[in-house]
């Protein structure tokens, strides 16, 4: 060619280039616009765009696999306690019901419920100090020396304790005056509660439990002791020595403690005081989660605060099962403690030393009771820390 000389020419030909692609290397794919190719190489080249579709595929496969197995790992768990606790509450029912022993039949009361008392219910709580140990006897030789009587309002939202003195001079259905425990040794709980209703005008008293004091020692050491607040300090051989404030008390010591009245102000007034501490000690341990949560603590409760225990004739293991659920929203806060109203102290040619009782008083008890109407009745209220 003349004037010509191009550089991408060959010397000595007229041919294009001639180039030799190296095989090892991917060619490219011709493609048509919109079709499948297209849209793989658009995203990314066919090969790949498949390996990458099928990888997700495997990976939502895994992570469902994996999300079936932590499903079903967690749904056995959960059968396992749930079975756990069903077999756990069967057994504690099985207790209930094996220790528990039954006594007298209540008598029924003339007086019709008042319709403004809702679900409300009493339930008379007897300490008997035997001195026996065994459920069997547990009104051989007894002294109520311990008599409260626990109201449970409307609804179960709050209770009432209220201590009625041993030594409460009052009129006994068929045997006259006398201390109020002397209707325990006469007629046992049944006579007690009548005495008590009928002073009261008639409530009806749904329920009693007496516990042996043996009852009062095994419970606290299951509990690990309790914080019992002494509002009195005194010392005395036979029942303890103990400092005003908080004392952590184990069971024989607690039982020292309920016991003593010699060296108190009030003799038994205080003495009642005294056991409603112990109460409140006691509810404020079991209804800490230390113990509800604890098998082992929760078993040996229920077993020694039946062990020693005998009911009414018609309260069943069910109805005590079915008070405690009620119960079970129920806090040391809303629990409120009484002295049954007296005047003052007197002596009778026949019983002795006796407390004697404030009538009009005992008669507006009586209405808040019958009415539930005890947050609005304070004469008597005990401050229990």
């Amino acid at each position: 060619m003349t004037g010509d000389n191009r550089d991408d020419e060959l010397p000595g030909t007229n041919e294009e280039p001639f180039y030799d692609p190296d095989p090892t290397m991917e060619q490219p794919v011709a493609t048509v616009p919109g079709s499948d190719e297209t849209n793989a190489a658009e995203a990314g080249g066919g090969y790949a765009a498949t390996a990458t579709r099928a990888s997700r595929r495997r990976g939502r496969k895994k992570k469902a696999g994996w999300l079936k197995v932590t499903l079903l790992t967690f749904l056995s768990m959960f059968l396992v306690v749930v079975l756990a606790f069903v077999g756990f509450a069967l057994y504690l029912n099985h207790v209930l019901s094996s220790n528990i022993s039954h006594g007298q039949a209540l008598p029924s009361s003339a007086v019709k419920p008042a319709g403004d008392a809702g679900n409300s219910q009493n339930i008379l709580l007897l300490g008997s100090d035997t001195r026996s140990n065994k459920v069997k006897d547990v009104r051989a030789d007894a002294r109520a020396d311990v008599i409260q009587l626990v109201h449970i309002s409307n609804g179960h939202k709050s209770v009432q304790v209220i201590h009625f003195p041993r030594d409460l001079y009052v009129s006994i259905p068929g045997h006259g005056k006398n201390k109020i425990n002397a209707a325990f040794a006469y007629g046992g709980p049944a006579l007690l509660a009548q005495t008590l209703s009928q002073m009261l005008g008639g409530i009806v008293i749904n329920r009693y439990a007496i516990i042996d004091f043996k009852g009062f020692a095994d419970l606290t050491n299951d509990l690990g002791g309790v914080n019992v607040y002494v509002s009195q300090a005194f010392d005395e051989k036979g029942y303890g020595s103990f400092g005003k404030g908080y004392n952590k008390m184990n069971g024989d010591q607690a039982l020292g403690f309920v016991r003593e009245r010699h060296q108190l102000k009030e003799g038994d007034i205080d003495r009642g005081r005294n056991q409603q501490a112990w109460i409140s000690a006691v509810v404020r341990k079991t209804l800490s989660a230390g113990t509800l949560l604890n098998p082992v603590k929760l078993t040996n409760t229920v077993k020694d605060l039946t062990k020693y225990t005998e009911v009414d004739a018609d309260t069943s293991a069910g109805d005590i099962r079915n008070l405690a659920l009620d119960l079970r929203n129920l806090r040391s806060r809303n629990i409120t403690y009484y002295t049954a109203p007296f005047t003052g102290f007197a002596k009778d040619p026949v019983a002795g030393s006796i407390d004697v009782v404030n009538e009009p008083q005992m008669k507006k008890l009586g209405q808040a009771l019958y009415h539930d109407k005890m947050a609005d009745y304070t004469y008597g209220r005990n401050s229990i820390q």
